[in-house]
């Protein structure tokens, strides 16, 4: 994992939480926390929440929260500043406890998760190792060394594409490579589980592109990440799913072309007519162009047909939740 927020690296001992799991053995029903009125954790999800509560004083962030993300999927996370998104991660990440509820992730409740249970996570901060004097390799090998079976350095070099940097300074790296640098640390301990914190945050859109390119090969090699972003289309160009926290419950979980009704809503169409633009909403897009195509000799002028998009239906959801 990369530095911040006052975290130590997954490998190491983090203070209280220092209990070694059997991590190979399922969860009995007892172990599995079952909640009064929820369904039972899923023990073949990599994380599974039942009724997640964290409250800071008499203001409740996360209140009563349910989610199963699969495993080997792309589940990104959205929601405004103080939804609860941030608490609910780092509940999951092993770096806050919670009031209330029971959660698993990888089979191990992360409030006893032990260096076994922390080796097989990856976590991304939005602050890197960027103004390290090491060199990329040294910081890599240096990371590597914290895990019983690391990935080769060098492999992980080439997966994020720095291998041209290898023998560079971090502090010399631009934004676009310091983020690769990021997931390179992130992953050098061959994670099942990769929490990512908003990690194109800066980025021109060449870069984000490639960023994305490198977060889809992570998921052929069969690894879990949960995403938080504030970025719209990457939630969509990335996930396999998406939920939207609003006032610390979960509003929606769906794929992104479903989520808040998106793949069956009204059609909006949009064309030129008599020199005015001018729009319908329809539920029958095809049959409207063509009966529009009827009234124009040619080609109907300034064509366009659309539906919600995402942040649409987003700003819509964190609205009727505010």
């Amino acid at each position: 994992m990369i530095a911040g927020r006052g975290r130590p690296a997954a490998g190491s001992d983090g203070g209280d939480c220092d209990l070694v799991q059997k991590d190979s053995l399922l969860p009995t029903p007892r172990e599995l926390g079952a909640v009064p009125g929820r369904e039972p954790l899923d023990p073949d999800a990599a994380i599974s929440i039942r009724g997640l509560v964290k409250r800071y004083g008499d203001r409740a962030a996360v209140d009563g929260l349910d989610l199963d993300i699969r495993r080997g999927e792309i589940f990104a996370l959205l929601g405004p500043n103080g939804a609860g998104k941030t608490t609910t991660v780092e509940v999951l990440e092993g770096y806050r406890r919670r009031d209330g509820g029971a959660v698993r992730v990888l089979g191990v409740d992360p409030a006893r998760g032990g260096r076994r249970w922390k080796a097989q996570l990856g976590i991304v901060l939005q602050s890197g190792a960027g103004d390290s004097q090491l060199s990329v390799r040294e910081l890599l090998k240096a990371r590597a060394s914290y895990y019983a079976e690391p990935r080769d350095p060098d492999e992980v070099l080439e997966l994020v594409g720095l291998t041209d940097k290898a023998g560079a300074r971090g502090r010399s790296l631009s934004g676009g490579q310091r983020r690769r640098l990021d997931v390179a640390l992130g992953i050098v301990g061959r994670p099942r589980l990769l929490f990512l914190d908003e990690p194109t945050t800066g980025f021109d859109p060449e870069a984000r592109r490639q960023f994305w390119a490198l977060i889809r090969s992570l998921r052929d090699l069969g690894t879990t990440m949960l995403l938080t972003t504030h970025y719209l289309d990457e939630a969509e160009a990335l996930a396999d799913r998406v939920g939207v926290i609003a006032r610390g419950q979960l509003a929606e979980v769906a794929v992104p072309t479903a989520l808040g009704g998106r793949g069956t809503a009204p059609a909006v169409v949009s064309w030129t007519e008599g020199g005015v633009r001018r729009t319908a909403e329809t539920a029958t897009p095809t049959a409207f162009v063509r009966e529009l195509a009827a009234r124009f000799p040619g080609e109907v002028p300034d064509l366009a047909v659309s539906r919600p998009t995402l942040e649409d239906v987003y700003l819509k959801m964190i609205g009727d939740h505010s």
